[in-house]
């Protein structure tokens, strides 16, 4: 019996997806080892792929030299933190897009990194003042923490305002997010008038982004908050792929469509508060992704999800080359860069006449 027509196309498409998983899989490492070695102080790819093979060998004399403390105490967590913030605002882009159906979903777009922003700039500022005049320092642990939950509330708030009756108006959900934008950027900048010197230059790095604040320990407080959604990527996609019927169709399927939804909110919440905290507002990472890697793929989530991972981890420390290099010796906040990038693709998107918003 000869093959459908459909079922070609499909078995076509994973072929390309999973000769896509390869090519990212390697394009990623090699970007990581180029994004280690550029700088002030620039280091060949060969010299950076020893230092990491002696340390991964357990050679203490790996320690010794200007090259090798600049690799592993200052470039090696940047570039670690750029492609777990990358491959989390992706992911989280991907998910949503799946959750509400609608590639204009985002967290950026809809007010939920506004208000992870929102409660990051809250620690910062109200932390310090409960904290003043003790000789406690706010640990930066607090900043993951707090951010997840002005995420968590943002996306709840949101998908409540957006959903009737079990179904979810894109319309009114592009709508609340900005207004949630809106509110959040109000009461940020209520804080940012309440603060003084040394706490309004951490609120200007949150609202520019950048990963140059990068540091094992603040690396080791994110990991935990981000990975989780990652390693959840195979759990979900069954779930995704049947919501794109309709929630009552999964559901007849035997998908547990409520149970589906609170874990990807809760996942994302996580892995948005998480990105913002550590790295700033950095936005378009989480529309731009999914949607190239959609249009080359197709939908199918078990593919989807971990090509957005590669995709959105090798646009994020590909901006972070671009903004550490165009006004060398100087460093341009990565927040410029992928929005330079991802507002005209984004205009691009809403003229297509394939993407439709239903009021």
């Amino acid at each position: 019996m000869a093959a459908s027509p459909l079922s070609g196309l499909v078995a076509g498409r994973r072929r390309i997806g999973l000769v896509a998983l390869a090519g990212l899989s390697i394009a990623c490492l090699l970007l990581a080892v180029v994004a280690i070695g550029q700088g002030a102080i620039a280091i060949s790819p060969g010299r950076v792929t020893a230092i990491l093979w002696a340390r991964l060998a357990g050679d203490a004399t790996v320690f010794e030299g200007r090259d090798a403390l600049v690799v592993l105490n200052i470039r090696l967590p940047r570039v670690l933190l750029g492609l777990l913030v990358g491959a989390g605002l992706a992911v989280s882009g991907a998910l949503m897009q799946g959750l509400f159906r609608n590639p204009l979903a985002d967290p950026g777009l809809v007010g939920v990194s506004a208000g992870a922003g929102l409660a990051a700039a809250a620690t910062i500022v109200l932390g310090d003042r409960f904290l003043a005049g003790t000789l406690m320092k706010l640990p930066f642990a607090a900043l993951p923490f707090g951010a997840f939950c002005g995420g968590l509330v943002s996306t709840l708030v949101l998908y409540l305002i957006a959903t009737r009756e079990g179904r979810t108006s894109v319309a009114t959900m592009l709508l609340a997010g900005v207004a949630l934008g809106a509110l959040s950027g109000a009461l940020t900048g209520l804080l940012a008038y309440l603060s003084d010197d040394r706490q309004l230059r951490d609120l200007t790095f949150w609202s520019l982004g950048s990963l140059g604040g990068a540091s094992w320990s603040k690396l080791s407080a994110v990991a935990p908050l981000i990975l989780p959604l990652l390693l959840a990527m195979p759990l979900l996609a069954r779930g995704l792929n049947g919501l794109m019927l309709g929630e009552a169709e999964a559901y007849h399927l035997g998908i547990p469509v409520q149970r589906i939804k609170a874990l990807a909110i809760l996942l994302v919440a996580l892995a948005d508060g998480a990105s913002v905290a550590s790295a700033g507002l950095i936005g378009f990472i989480g529309i731009v992704v999914p949607h190239l890697i959609r249009l080359s793929v197709g939908p199918d989530h078990r593919l989807l999800l971990p090509l957005s991972a590669l995709g959105g981890a090798i646009l994020l420390v590909a901006a972070d080359i671009v903004a550490r290099l165009i006004v060398a010796p100087a460093e341009l906040p990565i927040g410029i860069v992928t929005a330079a990038i991802g507002a005209p693709f984004f205009l691009w998107l809403l003229l297509r006449r394939s993407v439709s918003i239903d009021v």
